[in-house]
């Protein structure tokens, strides 16, 4: 998978792509199965938040406000875990789909807990 987004570096690309992923699978989902409807729709509103967040970083208007956003992205991120083990241990999301998902969204996480220890310790924050 691409990201054909303005370069912004493996956070920026990763998180997007991270973001494809779940509407892929929300759509895949809600396409079989509208009983679980909220938990979808919950799933797609945090799995997206997270790359909306590190793109509206980039425009961020101070450190403190970089920090911030980011830190906005790394909560979203972990409800979004959150949710794919929901889905993953009511056997609605199959191994090999989770542990892909999860890998990637552990990868995102990591990428913004390091940014933002970065951030904090570059500006003093």
């Amino acid at each position: 998978m691409i990201c054909y987004q303005r370069e912004g570096g493996p956070l920026h690309t990763k998180s997007y792509n991270f973001a494809v992923r779940i509407v892929k699978m929300f759509l895949h989902f809600t396409d079989n199965d509208w009983k679980l409807q909220a938990i979808y729709k919950q799933i797609l509103r945090s799995g997206t938040s997270i790359s909306a967040n590190v793109h509206e970083s980039e425009f961020a208007q101070s450190p403190s406000d970089f920090a911030f956003k980011l830190h906005i992205a790394l909560k979203e991120a972990n409800e979004t875990m959150n949710w794919l083990n929901l889905l993953h241990d009511t056997d609605i999301l199959d191994d090999k789909g989770f542990e892909s998902l999860a890998n990637d969204c552990n990868e995102v996480i990591s990428l913004l807990v390091s940014s933002i220890k970065t951030i904090k310790k570059n500006n003093n924050l």
